[in-house]
């Protein structure tokens, strides 16, 4: 596999994966990361990465056998639905961190409360002012 232009190494990998935002000279490689096919699952990928390890921690831990493996089974599955359900919006803020605009086709995963005018719970042009 080759190297894109910008590829922060493991360690900005791991910092990036954190949530820490990179140097200038990275902006290739996050714009890549988030942006071009496949963006979801390496955010999934990324995100499993740093809660696999807190598992295992969890399923160290003192207790019953079924406890340790229901309690890191229902954190991980619990924290990647989240991860999943706001895909959309982690992905913005990383986007915006780096000093990126986010794509405006709503096919390509940006928010929908960031789409135009259409709020959510809008109905009509109403609403509470």
């Amino acid at each position: 596999m080759t190297r894109l232009p910008g590829d922060p190494g493991v360690g900005g990998k791991a910092w990036f994966a954190l949530g820490g935002r990179l140097p200038e000279r990275n902006r290739d490689w996050v714009r890549h990361e988030l942006t071009d096919a496949g963006w979801r699952t390496r955010l999934t990928v990324r995100h499993l990465v740093i809660m696999l390890p807190l598992c295992a921690v969890l399923a160290l831990l003192p207790g019953a056998v079924w406890i340790r493996i229901a309690v890191p089974g229902l954190f991980l599955i619990c924290s990647v639905g989240i991860v999943a359900m706001y895909a959309d919006d982690i992905r913005v803020s990383r986007l915006r961190r780096h000093g990126l605009e986010p794509p405006d086709d709503p096919d390509l995963g940006r928010p929908s409360h960031l789409r135009g005018e259409a709020t959510w719970g809008r109905v009509g042009g109403g609403g509470a002012r």
